[in-house]
């Protein structure tokens, strides 16, 4: 299973990431722990200036703007 946390404070680009995340999880089948992260010391203390920000595992894989499905798809199969 794929730990996934979206770093942002609530702002729509948050909101459908959160979703697109969501959605191509369910149409590949792949089971996911998603977490959204609004802590502002929390995201900064990952790096992350400019959010959304998305972490996989553990690792920051994405800052600022909506990510592509591409994208996405690409973190579910890794």
């Amino acid at each position: 299973m794929k730990n996934i946390k979206v770093l942002g404070t609530g702002c729509a680009n948050c909101k459908t990431t959160m979703k697109l995340i969501e959605d191509a999880a369910k149409e590949k089948g792949v089971e996911i722990g998603l977490e959204k992260v609004e802590d502002i010391q929390a995201i900064m203390g990952y790096g992350v200036m400019s959010t959304p920000g998305v972490v996989v595992d553990g690792k920051v894989v994405h800052a600022g703007g909506v990510p592509g499905r591409d994208k996405i798809a690409g973190w579910l199969a890794a």
